[in-house]
């Protein structure tokens, strides 16, 4: 028997205008949009709430807050990732490239961290193909250059775990993120309490790592991401000389460039560039780099990320749509672009054929309010 549901009265997010009209689901896939606002028997009358593509998000560190809810606190994996899970369900997200670290620092005295990415991936995929997830999960997995163990890490993974998306993560201070050192310190002081003298040998340290690995990190990132088929990104590009590299790399996404000129650079090299909705949010990034709200002013901004804060990629969405004054634009961002970025050509999009993943949602003063969230035509909040 065909499962049907008729969602009329709606304001539907197209790609290129918003419409009263009635989208059409037949076994979790659109199977036709009319206009107008009738509401046939038995349909669900939105009664003019915005009907859009489910959120796609590439990069968010979500996860990891589950996994240590505490400082020094270990949560059970499968608990940790129902709970991420059921989270971004109710943020509208219905697409989930969950961003797992590969890459540890086993000696040195402080701030120690040991591997957990390949238990974990295996985790989500399993728990993925008993179907025990309400949205659809991807890996995403983040190469830390500045650590000790990358290479045996991410020897662990091969293509038949459908990674997909790797990305080169440098975080060695005083460059590209914390080109402002002052920023680094505020950064690492206040999340792991240092004294004077063991930030110092902290930094001293990861200096170390970087001199002595650094380079055959990168290079063995970018040969792990053709073997596993996998699009490759870039973090934090701060020059056009970066960019380049990138684009030498086989690089194509280039996640939360710190200025105007990588942004360019990127824009130039056909590489897309991924913002932060908290940058976005709250006007300005954190790390005190180029703000998300200027790229967006410059047309150098093509995809956002929740990147910490899940709740924030809709309300960036609908805030760039304000800026741009196009609101289908700015759902773009984390929808149809963010998906065709990484190849998933059957979601991103409220077209017939695709996916029935589906956000509700009102606005209340300019700020949006999620009323429902649909996963494969099956509703998850």
């Amino acid at each position: 028997m065909i499962e049907q549901t008729i969602f009329a009265n709606a304001s539907l997010i197209l790609h290129d205008q918003v419409v009263r009209g009635a989208l059409v689901v037949k076994d979790g896939v659109i199977a036709g949009i009319d206009q107008g606002s009738n509401v046939p028997n038995g349909a669900i009358d939105l009664g003019g709430d915005f009907l859009a593509p489910g959120l796609v998000e590439l990069h968010t560190d979500n996860l990891e807050r589950h996994l240590s809810p505490r400082p020094k606190v270990d949560w059970p994996y499968r608990a940790a990732i129902l709970a991420h899970d059921r989270e971004l369900a109710g943020t509208g997200i219905t697409t989930v490239f969950d961003a797992i670290r590969v890459g540890s620092i086993v000696s040195g005295s402080s701030k120690r961290y040991g591997k957990y990415a390949r238990r974990m991936a295996g985790e989500i995929l399993g728990m993925r193909s008993a179907g025990l997830l309400r949205i659809s999960h991807h890996i995403h997995l983040r190469a830390e250059i500045c650590s000790e163990t990358l290479v045996d890490e991410l020897a662990e993974f091969t293509p038949e775990d459908r990674i997909g998306i790797v990305s080169m993560m440098d975080h060695t201070p005083g460059q590209r993120q914390f080109a402002d050192l002052s920023k680094f310190e505020t950064y690492v002081r206040g999340k792991y309490t240092f004294g004077d003298q063991e930030y110092l040998d902290y930094v001293d340290f990861l200096y170390g790592l970087q001199a002595k690995f650094g380079s055959s990190h990168e290079a063995a990132t970018v040969l792990a991401a053709q073997h596993l088929g996998a699009a490759l990104a870039s973090h934090d590009d701060t020059t056009a000389e970066q960019v380049v590299t990138s684009q030498a790399y086989g690089v194509t996404l280039a996640e939360f460039p710190t200025t105007v000129a990588a942004a360019n650079a990127c824009h130039i090299h056909g590489i897309a560039t991924i913002m932060g909705a908290p940058n976005l949010i709250r006007g300005g990034s954190h790390s005190g780099n180029v703000a998300a709200a200027e790229l967006a002013e410059l047309d150098r901004l093509d995809i956002l990320s929740s990147d910490y804060v899940p709740s924030g990629l809709l309300m960036a969405a609908v805030q760039l749509g304000d800026l741009w004054n196009d609101l289908p634009r700015g759902m773009a961002t984390v929808t149809s672009q963010p998906a065709k970025a990484v190849g998933l050509t059957d979601r991103g999009t409220l077209r017939e054929g695709q996916r029935a993943d589906l956000v509700r949602f009102m606005k209340l003063e300019g700020t949006p309010v999620l009323k429902e969230t649909w996963s494969d035509g099956e509703r998850v909040f």
